[in-house]
C-alpha cells in the first residue's frame, strides 16, 4: 500500500477550498475534525466533524471550510497494486460516512503519519500493515453510525445540527416531539426524513449516543455505573445496564475491565 503523503490534524483557514480530480489509481481519505462543506454530484452539503470520505480515482473532490477554519486528517495513497484487497472490503467510495469511534480511526492516521515521516528500518512494512488495518476498520459496518444519505432537502443542515446535539448531549431527555420541534417539523415528517437521511430512526440514534458516551466515561474515568447512567440521561440504573449489555454485548462493569 503506497502512501504518497499524509497529514494529521491539519488546520486550514476559513477560505480554504479544494476542487480537483483524483488521479487514476489514487485514493484520498479525509476525516473531518471540524464542520466542512462538501459537494457530491452537484449537491453541496455541510458535514460535521467526525465524517469520513474516501475519494477514488477519477472523481472530482470538492470540499473545504464552512465559515470556520477547516481541520482534518488525510491520507493520499495508491491502490492499484492492492486492488483485490480493496475490492474485498467493499468500501464506500465518494460518499460521506459517519462512525461510532472516530478517535480510533484518527489514532490510526496519527500512527501512519508518525511512521511515514520516520526513518524506521521497517517503515514500509509498518505503513502497509497500518494502512490495511485502517481500511479494514473503515469497512467494518459494525462501527457505522449510518452512512449519510446525500440530499438537497432544505432541512438537511438542520438535521445534521440536531444529530450533533444528540450525540453531544446524551444526558438530555430526548423524545420525538422535542426533536421535531427543534427542527420545526411535524412529528411524522421528522421521523420519516430522519430515517431517510441517516438510515436509522431518531430514537435508535438517541440510544446510540447515550451508549457511546457511556463507553467513553467507563474507559476514561472511575465513575460508578450509577453515575455513568445518570450522566447519560438514564433515571434507572437497571435499565441502563440492560440496554448497554444488549447493544455492546457485555455489562458496563465487564466493558470497563476489558479496556
Amino acid at each position: 500500500m503506497n502512501i504518497n503523503s499524509v497529514g494529521f490534524h491539519s488546520v486550514y483557514d476559513c477560505d480554504y477550498r479544494v476542487c480537483r480530480e483524483t488521479a487514476s489509481g489514487r485514493y484520498i481519505l479525509i476525516l473531518t475534525k471540524s464542520r466542512g462543506q462538501f459537494e457530491f454530484g452537484g449537491t453541496v452539503v455541510s458535514l460535521p466533524a467526525g465524517t469520513a470520505v474516501l475519494y477514488g480515482g477519477g472523481y472530482v473532490r470538492s470540499y473545504g471550510a464552512d465559515d470556520e477554519p477547516f481541520v482534518c486528517d488525510w491520507i493520499d495513497f495508491e491502490g492499484e497494486d492492492d486492488r483485490e484487497f480493496l475490492d474485498s472490503l467493499e468500501l464506500e467510495i465518494n460518499r460521506p460516512m459517519r462512525f461510532h469511534d472516530t478517535d480510533f480511526i484518527s489514532g490510526l492516521i496519527r500512527s501512519i503519519a508518525s511512521e511515514f515521516y520516520s526513518i524506521n528500518a521497517r517503515r514500509v512494512k509498518m505503513l502497509d500493515n497500518l494502512m490495511k488495518t485502517l481500511l479494514m476498520k473503515l469497512s467494518d459496518t459494525g462501527i457505522y453510525k449510518g452512512n449519510v444519505q446525500l440530499s438537497s432537502e432544505p432541512h438537511y443542515s438542520s438535521l445534521i445540527d440536531l444529530r450533533e446535539k444528540i450525540y453531544r448531549n446524551p444526558q438530555m431527555k430526548w423524545n420525538v416531539d422535542s426533536m421535531a420541534a427543534d427542527v420545526n417539523m411535524s412529528r411524522s415528517y421528522f421521523q420519516h426524513l430522519y430515517s431517510e437521511v441517516f438510515g436509522v430512526s431518531c430514537m435508535t440514534d438517541v440510544i446510540s449516543g447515550k451508549i457511546e458516551k457511556a463507553k467513553e466515561i467507563l474507559s476514561e474515568t472511575s465513575c460508578t455505573v450509577s453515575q455513568v447512567a445518570s450522566m447519560c440521561g438514564y433515571d434507572n440504573e437497571e435499565h441502563f445496564m440492560r440496554q448497554f449489555k444488549k447493544i455492546v454485548g457485555v455489562t458496563p462493569t465487564k466493558y470497563r475491565h476489558n479496556r
